[in-house]
């Protein structure tokens, strides 16, 4: 008796869902067209139009990144709807970091068995992540690979292309001895520090599916994957007028690890965490783990998700008119005369039962 003929489908790859979503996410992409790209969703390839951009002497600047073990979290909680987000906002907040306006996005989202439900609302969640950037979803891939992954695991990857006039890329040559550090508080954890997070959830035994101890208005696991903050929009015209010296985004290694790296030889940054409070959900964690200071600022973002470094004189209108597009912002530091890396200082009001502390990274 001869056996039954096998399909691609019996081996665990519906190239039907497959098309469905393709067809389901193309009103998506759709919607982040702007000037350079007309974000069709289908091709080989996706095309950008840099003089339909408005450049004239422009530098690509590439980033690419994930979200990381916080898609665990959306994973057991079935909340998917905000780490799209989170993929766009680690590529192109380091983008802008640069100087660099984003333009176009693409995505890869792997999975063992695609299911049309879950992808589809990734996806929306990287379009409205690409909206708030102001940059088009060009394209992407979706892979579905039985045996790759445990059951309702998926993974994500992005990566984004921007551009920046040659005269106005921020490279950290500019940052001088006197400049201050302006600190823009971030919405949550962002996108670093969630093996930390997990390991608490599971030592602590915390209910993602209850309300949080630092905010009874919210389950635990909603605030834990509160979407990082996408910085673009805010800092755009700023760096286009050249108003920063530099830029940095906190992400893995936090303040101490993120700074030196646009401070230049002979600059050392020196933040005073006192002068912001730190978020009662940090509080939490730290409680949780008995976390040392130390450990706290080089693993999570502390609240502050992005620092601008600017000349003393700027620094008060700077804040202002970041102030007046929505940021929160921090007066955190300074820029001092040293080995070049970062000092990070503490008391025991903020950040530690111990009646002072100091951390320090050098670059």
């Amino acid at each position: 008796m001869s056996e039954k003929p096998l399909t691609y489908a019996d081996a665990g790859v519906s190239i039907a869902a497959g098309n469905a979503l393709v067809r389901a996410i193309a009103p998506l992409a759709r919607a982040t067209a702007r000037p350079g790209a007309n974000a069709e969703i289908g091709g080989f390839g996706g095309f950008f139009d840099l003089k339909a951009a408005g450049f004239d002497d422009p530098l690509l600047v590439a980033a690419n990144d994930g979200v990381g073990t916080k898609l665990k979290l959306a994973i057991d909680t079935g909340l998917h709807g905000g780490v799209g987000i989170d993929l766009v906002a680690m590529c192109v907040n380091d983008l802008i970091v640069q100087g660099a306006e984003p333009l176009f996005f693409l995505d890869y989202y792997a999975t063992g068995k695609l299911e049309p439900e879950v992808a589809t609302a990734v996806v929306a969640s990287i379009a409205e992540g690409c909206r708030i950037a102001g940059c088009a979803l060009i394209g992407g891939e979706t892979a579905e690979m039985p045996g790759m992954y445990a059951e309702g695991d998926y993974d994500l990857a992005g990566f984004c292309v921007g551009a920046v006039e040659r005269s106005a890329a921020l490279t950290g040559d500019r940052v001088a001895p006197g400049d201050v550090l302006l600190g823009l508080a971030s919405s949550g954890v962002h996108s670093n520090g969630f093996s930390l997070v997990r390991r608490l959830i599971e030592r602590n035994g915390w209910k993602l599916d209850r309300p949080a101890l630092f905010d009874h208005d919210r389950l635990l696991g909603e605030a834990l994957l509160e979407p990082t903050r996408i910085y673009v929009k805010s800092l755009l015209s700023l760096a286009r007028r050249n108003r920063f010296h530099a830029l940095a985004h906190i992400t893995g290694g936090g303040l101490l690890e993120n700074l030196p790296r646009v401070m230049p030889d002979g600059c050392r940054a020196i933040v005073d965490v006192d002068s912001w409070p730190l978020p009662s959900l940090f509080s939490f964690l730290q409680a949780g783990g008995a976390i040392e200071p130390e450990e706290l600022a080089r693993t999570f973002n502390c609240g502050i998700g992005m620092v601008a470094v600017v000349a003393e004189d700027d620094a008060d209108d700077v804040a202002s008119e970041l102030a007046a597009a929505g940021e929160t912002v921090f007066r955190i530091g300074r820029v001092e005369a040293g080995d070049k890396g970062c000092t990070v200082r503490g008391t025991a009001g903020t950040w530690s039962a111990r009646s002072a502390w100091t951390a320090d990274y050098d670059g």
